[in-house]
């Protein structure tokens, strides 16, 4: 991390990350890093989900997803196979 800035934090979370610095070894900057990436990830992991459930709903993309990915399962299973 080339580049650090201040940032306001409620005294319970700065608490937060003392505490999870302490028991990891990892500095507090390293530690609030992880928390916001996992968070980035869980937002990008539910909006996937909604964006499936959504196909899922209608019955015509969600064959058309299915004929996709059996077309890709066929393509990976020759790759797999021994020249």
């Amino acid at each position: 991390m080339a580049t650090t800035t201040t940032i306001r934090v409620a005294i319970t979370d700065r608490n937060a990350a003392h505490e999870l610095a302490k028991q990891t070894g990892q500095s507090q900057m390293e530690v609030v890093h992880e928390a916001l990436e996992a968070y980035r990830r869980q937002l990008l992991l539910g909006s996937m989900n909604q964006g499936f459930a959504a196909l899922r709903r209608d019955p015509a993309a969600w064959e058309e997803e299915m004929a996709e990915r059996e077309g890709w399962d066929i393509s990976m299973s020759d790759a797999a196979k021994p020249a």
